[in-house]
């Protein structure tokens, strides 16, 4: 009876995306937590073009809540808005991919 009416409950974001600064090359990940599972409708953006899982784009998920995206090995023009959004919640952070690496 208790996860019926928990599951009446709407989700709401727990923790949502946070900016991220990363150099050419590198992986920039960002992470949404939802409250609780069974959200449907999950999709991620970047720039308003919708993003698919992929060799350079690795979309995951944990126990229906936490919700991760990484895009490997970013390029300059990657520099964007990456948006999640869960059925009417949306979420957004800045992606900045600067130009050169620091010397180790």
């Amino acid at each position: 009876l208790l996860s019926l009416c928990h599951a009446e409950e709407a989700a709401v974001i727990v923790s949502g995306l946070r900016s991220t600064d990363v150099f050419v090359g590198e992986s920039a990940t960002f992470t949404c937590e939802l409250s609780h599972p069974g959200v449907r409708n999950v999709q991620w953006w970047l720039d308003g073009t919708p993003l698919h899982n992929n060799l350079v784009t690795e979309i995951s998920e944990q126990d229906g809540r936490i919700h991760t995206l990484t895009l490997n090995d970013v390029a300059c023009h990657d520099s964007g808005t990456v948006t999640f959004r869960a059925g009417p919640l949306i979420s957004s952070a800045k992606l900045l991919v600067k130009g050169i690496s620091p010397l180790a």
